[in-house]
């Protein structure tokens, strides 16, 4: 048979054999989780818009440019998506074998921060200034190195079967990798980020079956951390002030108590459906200071009210509901406990975001994850939607 003008059918063999490979069971279209992605991709859209009403007439930031924040935002959403990509060609497989080599990196990059090099932004001098207006925050990516080399560590000899758990050498070993980044980042001080290791650590170990002693070991290394910290003074003021300010949120309401006192105004003048986008008298008035990174969720407050805010709550839900089925349905321990991690990090990091500006958490100077303004955030967290991602496509395929 003869097609139109002299084409035969196999000259069209090779689209339909590419759709069908695109639209086969086994396919890597067919086995993404397409309801963390489009959550991902929904609270990054909403981000946008959220960042936009925040810096859109804030001149001294954006340089008379109302598009300026905007357009960064998704530039960065872009390049998240693009290292999503990556990171599922990849595969966390591979990545496997390159964590010896991620983990120095890593390294280098945090002691970066601490020469001429680090900058401080925000109070806290964790940054590296790259140029062009663009700036690095390797503790952020500090939080998937950690997750990759601890997970590599507690899961070796249990995936090669030598083992049903890991073992307490092995334990120790983890901790103490896990432990040096750590140590680092609190030099800085970024406690914000170190919160979120050491939530992200208590939650690899549950995940991996170690033993319980080292969980509440962990627990009390925590609290005895927290305090020799205060003791001996490694804290900022700044620091100080903030957790003076939460445990009496009417100390200083000019001063150290500003941020609290505004963003709970701000979200609660939104009430049901808000006020509108672009409309919110706190937003547009300037009140709440970093409105566009830790403060965003003040905007959704005021401008979408209480459903605009609960949707940002679903979509979140939505990602950590379907990580947690991820993880039960892998079946090595190297991939739940990479996917463990994750959930750990998005989980806590997303409640102490949001409570900090409903004053239920002391201001950490963290990001809500896919939605605040921040490149180097919103790279780690798209590449740890790739892992998620790739843990699910090189799962087995059940009949």
């Amino acid at each position: 048979m003869t097609a139109p003008h002299g084409f035969s059918v196999s000259r069209y063999a090779p689209e339909r054999g590419t759709l069908a490979k695109l639209a086969a069971r086994d396919s890597v279209l067919r086995r993404l989780d397409w309801p963390i992605l489009l959550s991902a991709l929904a609270l990054s859209g909403i981000g946008s818009l959220l960042v936009w009403s925040a810096t859109r007439g804030r001149t001294e930031l954006n340089n008379g440019d109302p598009y300026y924040f905007l357009f960064r935002h998704v530039l960065n959403t872009g390049i998240g998506l693009a290292l999503m990509i990556g990171t599922i060609w990849l595969g966390h497989r591979t990545l496997r074998g390159a964590v010896p080599i991620l983990y120095g990196l890593s390294i280098v990059l945090i002691l970066a921060v601490l020469t001429p090099l680090g900058a401080t932004i925000n109070g806290a001098h964790a940054w590296i200034v790259v140029g062009g207006g663009f700036s690095l925050q390797p503790s952020e990516f500090v939080k998937i190195t950690i997750i990759l080399v601890v997970a590599m560590l507690l899961a070796a000899k249990v995936d090669a079967g030598d083992q049903l758990h890991p073992d307490h050498r092995t334990v120790a070993k983890a901790l103490a990798l896990a432990a040096l980044p750590m140590g680092i980042v609190m030099l800085m001080p970024d406690l914000g980020s170190v919160m979120v290791m050491a939530v992200i650590v208590l939650g690899v170990l549950l995940a991996s079956g170690a033993s319980n002693r080292w969980v509440l070991g962990l627990i009390g290394a925590g609290i005895l951390g927290a305090v020799l910290v205060t003791a001996l003074g490694m804290l900022d003021e700044y620091q100080i002030n903030r957790f003076a300010a939460f445990a009496n949120p009417d100390l200083d309401p000019a001063g150290v108590g500003y941020n609290t006192n505004q963003a709970r105004i701000a979200i609660g003048s939104g009430g049901l459906l808000g006020a509108g986008l672009f409309k919110g008298s706190q937003t547009t008035g300037q009140f709440v200071p970093e409105q566009q990174t830790d403060f965003v969720f003040t905007v959704a407050g005021e401008e979408l009210g209480f459903v605009g805010a609960g949707l940002i709550l679903v979509l979140l839900g939505v990602i950590l509901w379907r990580s947690c089925r991820i993880a039960r349905e892998t079946t090595e321990l190297y991939g739940t406990i990479v996917t463990a991690g994750i959930i750990a990090w998005f989980a806590f990091q997303s409640f102490e975001n949001i409570g900090m500006t409903l004053g239920i958490m002391p201001v950490a100077g963290l990001p809500l994850p896919f939605v605040s303004y921040g490149g180097s955030s919103m790279f780690a967290v798209w590449v740890a939607i790739g892992l998620l991602q790739s843990i699910r496509v090189q799962r087995p395929m059940t009949a």
